[in-house]
């Protein structure tokens, strides 16, 4: 069963009210570094390549590209994250400010240091080697309480909650309770990108976003086709006990599962450059389209043809609310 597709005007009349609307971000944000380099031969040391430097940039990660996806896409992200008090942690500030992203949110934990990736790249975008500086033990004391406090604090002015959890430490069972306080008393939609060892801890969430290896460790069945994808969301749903989940497949789409309305959504990626990030975009236009209004299958389609567009960048990226809706007009 395929979900019904979204016609371009309702895709606008969606879009329009991300203007209006704030998603409460949290979660383990990370700088990534990229350095460029060409590749000419082999080190005599050792089989690998030489790389001779040419340049390097920064980009937001993790819970900070989802909140630049959202900022990109026209609304407004109130992020809460844990970083320390490091040159990596005063980078992605700058980082922040230039897409006029508050770090008001910012936690500091001079005990922890900010999550670093630095990917050593060619100038043909092959990767070569991953480098990461990180921390990852949970937050406890008074940096933990600090996170729920500034949840408390600021979710009741969000039209969505989103969790973005990379296991970096930010995403506590006491940081989860305190966003399902703020959906139960203001029923903001609490989205939740997931890692599998917090599985219990979403319990209540309104919808979480498993990708395929994810939904297969956490229901222990392989998934090869779309009948395997509706038999595994069902189950994912009742382990995690959650209204509904989005299972991405990647090259197959994605599969949609609540208990009004189950059905997969087909990719529409025209060329594919780097799927790095993509789980974000999809995290970030998700919260979007549900504070607008749409419906679980509305905002999955919309999310759908996000990521198809954000694959097409190299690393972690962000699109426009035009880009997206480009996209609707090219499927008529």
């Amino acid at each position: 069963m395929r979900l019904p597709a979204l016609d371009a005007r309702r895709a606008q009349e969606i879009t329009a009210r991300f203007d209006e609307l704030t998603v409460l971000v949290a979660g383990d944000v990370m700088l990534d570094r990229f350095i460029v380099g060409h590749v000419s031969r082999i080190s005599p040391e050792a089989p690998v390549p030489v790389v001779q430097f040419q340049r390097e940039h920064v980009r937001l990660g993790g819970a900070a590209n989802v909140a630049h996806n959202i900022s990109a896409l026209g609304g407004r992200a109130s992020l809460i994250a844990i970083v320390g008090d490091d040159a990596a942690a005063r980078r992605l500030r700058e980082q922040l400010a230039a897409v006029n992203i508050s770090d008001a949110g910012l936690i500091e934990d001079a005990t922890r240091r900010t999550t670093e990736k630095v990917r050593i790249v060619t100038e043909r975008n092959q990767q070569v080697a991953r480098i990461d500086y990180e921390r990852d033990d949970d937050a406890n004391g008074a940096v933990e309480e600090a996170v729920v406090d500034r949840i408390t604090r600021d979710g009741p002015g969000a039209g969505a909650l989103l969790v973005s959890d990379y296991l970096k430490g930010a995403i506590t069972k006491g940081v989860i309770d305190a966003l399902l306080r703020v959906n139960a008393a203001n029923g903001s939609p609490l989205i939740v990108d997931p890692k599998i060892p917090h599985l219990a801890c979403y319990r209540g969430a309104t919808l979480v976003t498993p990708n395929h290896h994810e939904a297969e460790t956490a229901t222990h069945q392989r998934i090869r086709s779309d009948e395997d994808a509706c038999a595994a969301a069902r189950a994912f749903r009742v382990r995690a006990a959650c209204g509904a989940v989005l299972i991405t497949r990647g090259e197959h789409g994605m599969w949609l599962s609540e208990p009004a309305v189950e059905g997969a959504v087909s990719a529409i990626a025209r060329e594919v450059s780097d799927v790095t990030g993509a789980g974000d975009t999809v995290a970030a236009t998700l919260s979007l389209a549900l504070a607008a209004g749409a419906t679980l299958a509305e905002a999955a389609v919309l999310a759908n043809h996000a990521a198809g567009v954000v694959v097409g960048k190299f690393g972690p990226a962000t699109l426009t609310r035009e880009e997206l809706l480009s996209t609707f007009e090219r499927s008529r």
